[in-house]
């Protein structure tokens, strides 16, 4: 059965809340008694498109109500529409539209995530620390954050990889200079100092995802051919491995949602190494080679 869409997430989640929200007239409350979402993921917004909002918002008006919680007497904070609210205020209102629901301090956090989690603009860093956040404060695993998000468990655990990188490489993430593919493949490889290396070829030489996937393939390999095994004799090398062997990597890879190599040591010889990013990935991994 297929999931339903992060899309429709805000009126899933709020379920019979949103449904009686929207079969009321919307109240209009003061915006100084609205205080921010303290769960927004979001921690740039874009000022142009603000100001585009808000000139809007001057002719036509908040033409959608802000969702809302009761926050005190006659105070509210808000749930969704903060982009609405900025630009409320930016364009001299005093008052706005809105909905109350009623949400618990997780409902609420998830209503955040929810809202933002498709916007193209959001920053991976602002997710991946979002979904930290999340999973610390309520204590939920990765796999019932991705149920109650309607996720695959893999795109929370890639996100909050990004996490375990060097700060140079996070924050060539967070500016745009590597994009997400980058930053998992930068994240294969053990060696910090070779991450940040890696991360400032790829911008001053622009090089796709494919192409620093194979520098990191040719150097990998180039490191284990110059390296001697125990018994004197030269590694067999990561090129030497057959299309067939790799085309089972990328199955396990895919199927196990974790870097996986296979290193062919000598005829009818070799490991199968599984790398995890988390304690949730090593139970995840162990939970699966047991069935």
């Amino acid at each position: 059965m297929t999931k339903p869409r992060l899309g429709r997430g805000l009126e899933a989640l709020l379920g019979e809340s949103s449904r009686t929200a929207g079969s009321v007239a919307p109240l209009t409350v003061p915006i100084e008694r609205i205080t921010r979402n303290p769960y927004q993921p979001r921690k740039q917004f874009d000022e142009e498109q603000l100001q585009a909002l808000s000139e809007s918002i001057r002719t036509h008006g908040v033409l959608q109500p802000l969702l809302v919680r009761e926050h005190g007497e006659g105070h509210y904070q808000l749930v969704a529409g903060e982009r609405r609210l900025r630009a409320a205020e930016a364009a001299g209102l005093r008052e706005v539209p809105v909905h109350i629901v009623r949400l618990d301090d997780q409902q609420l956090f998830e209503a955040a995530l929810v809202e933002n989690l498709h916007r193209s603009d959001l920053n991976p860093l602002e997710k991946a620390h979002s979904f930290k956040d999340y999973l610390e404060r309520f204590g939920l695993t990765q796999e019932q954050l991705a149920a109650r998000l309607s996720l695959d468990r893999t795109t929370i655990s890639n996100l909050l990889g990004l996490l375990h990188l060097p700060a140079e490489v996070q924050e060539a993430v967070r500016l745009g200079q590597i994009s997400l593919g980058h930053a998992k493949a930068l994240k294969g490889i053990p060696d910090p100092q070779r991450q940040i290396s890696l991360c400032k070829e790829v911008i001053m030489k622009n090089l796709s995802v494919h192409a620093l996937e194979l520098l990191i393939r040719q150097q990998r390999s180039e490191g284990l051919a110059s390296a001697p095994t125990g018994e004197g004799r030269p590694a067999t090398t990561a090129a030497e491995k057959t299309p067939h062997v790799q085309a089972i990597e990328d199955e396990l890879r895919q199927h196990l949602a974790v870097k996986v190599e296979i290193r062919v040591k000598a005829k009818d010889k070799g490991q199968i190494v599984l790398a995890f990013n988390s304690n949730d990935d090593f139970e995840r991994l162990i939970e699966v080679l047991r069935r």
